[in-house]
Order: structure tokens, then C-alpha cells, then sequence
């Protein structure tokens, strides 16, 4: 399985080598072990990923213990989205999210952070300030990885819900709708998962390939 993820420093592997001559990062690595069972993401969420993750968390500051995963590599139909409180070692939503029009239909399978791609963008981005537009509540992102995602404010990549992100889509039409680049969520959950994130927590977006 090969992981497409944005560059967050030293990766999982590094880790694991180095934590046997360097007793902080063995305990880095205990940490991120014990947080991704206590979660029981096993099977769901990659343990390569989250650990880049929780790395990144770890080493900048959240506004709030809370952190949001997306991973791109898996179908529209199969929940996709993960926001995790690491203070009390919880999930707490698992959603589905849709991803851009032009990367893919059932799976995302290319990438763009060039404006009108109508495609998602990898990396991590820090969830900023809510607005009401044309999709009613919503949360402005900004990119942090350069050249990845770092136009998604001139993109107008946000969080908003859709009536395409909704899981009645799948049983319509065998995947969900497509944003514009947008992570979208249903319209039930959106407004509920943007007031936890909101203002100064990170989000994961990325994909694995076969």
C-alpha cells in the first residue's frame, strides 16, 4: 500500500528507527500507539497516517485537543471523515464527505490545488472562521502545505453540508455527489462538526493508492 501524504517532517519509519537510540521519540511512539487503539481505528484509518498526524498535532498548536482526518483513498460510499478529541480519547464523528468533481467519481483518484480544478486538495489545513453563504453555515480553511493546498482560500475550499453529501445519494446513485473541491458533509452533521473544529483546529486530508 503506498500512501500519498503531504510532507509533515519525519515520517513513521524515521520514528521507529530513531526512537531505539532516542527515549523521547520511543515515547512519542507509545503514545501514538496507545491513542490509536484506545480509539479503535484499526481497519478504519491507517495507523501510518495517524501517526503523521498525531505528529504534526503534537508539535504545533491546536486551539483545541481535537484533530480531523480525511482519508481520499477511500469510496464516497464508505465513511471517510474522522474529527478525534486526543485529551479524552474519543471519535467524535465518523462521517461520510465528499470530495471534487474532477478528481474522480466513486474514488478521488487525482489531486489539484490550482484554482477552478474542481478538484480536492491533499494536506493539512487549520479550520478558521464560519460564515453563512450559499450552502448556510460554513468554515473557511487555510492551507498550510505549500504548493499542496495552500491556495484553498482563493479556491473558496470550505466545509459546508450538501444534500449530495447525504448518505441517501449512495443508494440513489452508487456513490456520493461531488463538490467542487469542497470537503462537503450531509446536511445533518455539518453544522454540528464545524462548531467542534472550528477556529484553530487542524484537519489531515490524504489518500492511499493500491
Amino acid at each position: 500500500m503506498r500512501f500519498i501524504l503531504p510532507s509533515w517532517g519525519l515520517g513513521l519509519l524515521g520514528l521507529l528507527t530513531l526512537s531505539i537510540s532516542h527515549p523521547v521519540l520511543a515515547s512519542f511512539k507509545d503514545d501514538v500507539s496507545g491513542l490509536y487503539q484506545s480509539l479503535h481505528l484499526e481497519g478504519e484509518v491507517s495507523y501510518h497516517a495517524f501517526a503523521d498526524a498525531y505528529r504534526h498535532f503534537s508539535q504545533h498548536h491546536s486551539a483545541k485537543p481535537v484533530m480531523t482526518l480525511i482519508d481520499y483513498g477511500k469510496p464516497s460510499t464508505e465513511k471517510r471523515f474522522w474529527v478525534i478529541n486526543v485529551k479524552t480519547r474519543n471519535v467524535l464523528f465518523r462521517s461520510y464527505v465528499s470530495h471534487g468533481k474532477n478528481s474522480g467519481n466513486l474514488y478521488a483518484k487525482t489531486f489539484s490545488n490550482r484554482v477552478n480544478s474542481r478538484q480536492t486538495s491533499l494536506g493539512i489545513y487549520r479550520a478558521a472562521e464560519t460564515y453563512h453563504g450559499k450552502h448556510g453555515y460554513s468554515l473557511r480553511l487555510d492551507g498550510l502545505s505549500e504548493g499542496l493546498n495552500d491556495k484553498a482560500r482563493e479556491r473558496a475550499i470550505v466545509i459546508h453540508g450538501a444534500d449530495y453529501a447525504n448518505p441517501a445519494m449512495i443508494e440513489q446513485s452508487g456513490r456520493l455527489g461531488r463538490s467542487w473541491g469542497c470537503p462537503a458533509l450531509p446536511t445533518d452533521l455539518s453544522s454540528r462538526v464545524i462548531d467542534v473544529i472550528k477556529n484553530g483546529t487542524f484537519i489531515y486530508a490524504f489518500s492511499h493508492q493500491a
